[in-house]
């Protein structure tokens, strides 16, 4: 019995040591962090004028290893998308619903479901298409009775109303909604193609653009009514957003010009309690990973539209992002303010934290492994000036706004632990290189060290 005792003591002994051990080792991280992030970020000269939030978070201990004004609501711009790829992998499944349709004798109705990648040209393949070109029917396009959204979202920039990267949002996207302008042996052209266009340009005024060579195009705010501004650079390329406000004329003809059929041939209905087929078009990922990649706006807001339509049977931005704050998000740390799905708005409030808690909550039920698919690493996307080589030991989402940046993510150090971290800057006088690049040599440090 004695010696059972001594046996127990000791053993008791041990564990209190490792613990010890451990809760020192851990100490001694939090500490160096706390250091660096003081000699590194916040006394730099960038960073200093404004205001930054930094989160950083073990999931294998469960443990905060650093927080500085992590639970103080920060502009997030473009890492609001997490909050919209999370909504996404919840709902959208494996492959995004493309279209809605029902067929009888004579007629195919359709329903569109916001699927962005209808005719967009990063997708090669459009089986709603096909479908559509295989099928000898009248097609009836339903619009859906009930959607609750704008086409613009909540606090954007109205003179931004111009620029491919606000694109109108819609139930039925095409082209991405926008004009690409180009020019083909000193002729201007567009996509959609040349015959559709010229529907909406004069002669003359094309005509008189390839002579004069340096211009930009600009958009009536409400009709696809396009004029030339003189520029200082050689015209070559430009995409403007086309306007949604007529877009169900505008579809029937876009679409009868894409199928190479007759505009007779297409009609318009709402819909009437139709048991609907469902067509798949692409892989949900491949729609995720350029929204991530490159910051697609128009995805993400679609994206968040779709997810939507799937989950409460409609789109509404504003009634899944309340649905999940309350539901699947309700266990975030701080509730963020959350009013979009791409970050344009400077309304979106959120902490460092609650990113952190996302981005592990994200982990946890669709896996790490999608996530680095999904999420640039080093030397990709929006970080391919950035982390060059690092390849594989970052994997995060930028945000930029004039006088804001953000960076969230995971970070696998050189010792090959997971961390996840949040770093939010608001309201410096710089441009954002200075803030990303001393944000850049903080991680880095970390990814170095631990």
């Amino acid at each position: 019995m004695r010696r059972l005792s001594v046996s127990f003591f000791n053993t008791s002994i041990c564990l209190l040591l490792i613990a010890y051990c451990l809760l020192a080792t851990s100490c001694s991280v939090t500490k160096q962090i706390s250091k660096q992030a003081n000699a590194i970020l916040l006394n730099d000269s960038a960073i200093r004028t404004g205001h930054i939030g930094i989160s950083i978070y073990e999931p294998a201990t469960n443990k905060y290893l650093y927080n500085h004004n992590a639970t103080q609501y920060f502009i997030p711009a473009s890492n609001t998308k997490l909050f919209t790829l999370y909504a996404g992998m919840k709902y959208l499944g494996d492959s995004l619903v493309g279209a809605k349709v029902f067929e009888n004798s004579d007629t195919l109705y359709f329903e569109p479901t916001g699927d962005p990648t209808f005719l967009h040209p990063d997708f090669k393949k459009h089986p709603i298409l096909k479908y559509f070109s295989n099928n000898n029917n009248t097609i009836t396009y339903l619009i859906p009775v009930k959607q609750d959204f704008k086409k613009y979202g909540f606090g954007w920039a109205w003179d931004d109303q111009g620029e491919a990267y606000m694109a109108e949002r819609s139930t039925f996207p095409l082209y991405g909604n926008v004009f690409t302008f180009y020019l083909n042996d000193n002729t201007l052209r567009s996509n959609p193609p040349d015959r559709v266009s010229k529907k909406y340009f004069e002669e003359p005024m094309m005509a008189l653009s390839s002579k004069r060579g340096n211009y930009t195009i600009t958009r009536n705010e409400s009709h696809p009514i396009f004029n030339f501004r003189k520029s200082d650079k050689r015209f070559s390329y430009q995409q403007i957003p086309f306007p949604t406000d007529r877009l169900y004329h505008d579809q029937l003809l876009l679409l009868s010009d894409t199928l190479n059929i007759s505009k007779d041939k297409f009609s318009m209905g709402f819909n009437s309690n139709i048991t609907w087929q469902k067509l798949y078009s692409q892989p949900t990922d491949s729609l995720f990973k350029p929204m991530m990649h490159r910051s697609d706006n128009f995805f993400a807001e679609q994206t968040l539209l779709m997810a939507s339509n799937e989950f409460i049977g409609y789109m509404s931005d504003e009634k899944i992002i309340d649905t999940l704050l309350k539901t699947s998000l309700s266990d975030l740390p701080q509730r963020p303010k959350w009013v979009d799905g791409s970050g344009l708005s400077r309304y979106n409030l959120a902490t460092p934290q609650s990113f952190v808690y996302l981005l592990n909550k994200t982990k946890n039920e669709f896996g790490l492994n999608r996530l680095k698919n999904i999420l640039p690493t080093g030397g990709t996307g929006t970080l391919s000036n950035y982390y060059k080589k690092y390849a594989g030991s970052i994997f995060a989402k930028t945000g930029t706004l004039s006088n804001n940046c953000a960076l969230s993510g995971y970070l696998i150090t050189n010792k090959g632990k997971l961390l996840i971290f949040s770093i939010l800057n608001n309201n410096y006088i710089t441009g954002a290189p200075p803030v990303r690049k001393a944000v850049e040599k903080f991680l880095v440090d970390i990814i170095e060290k631990y």
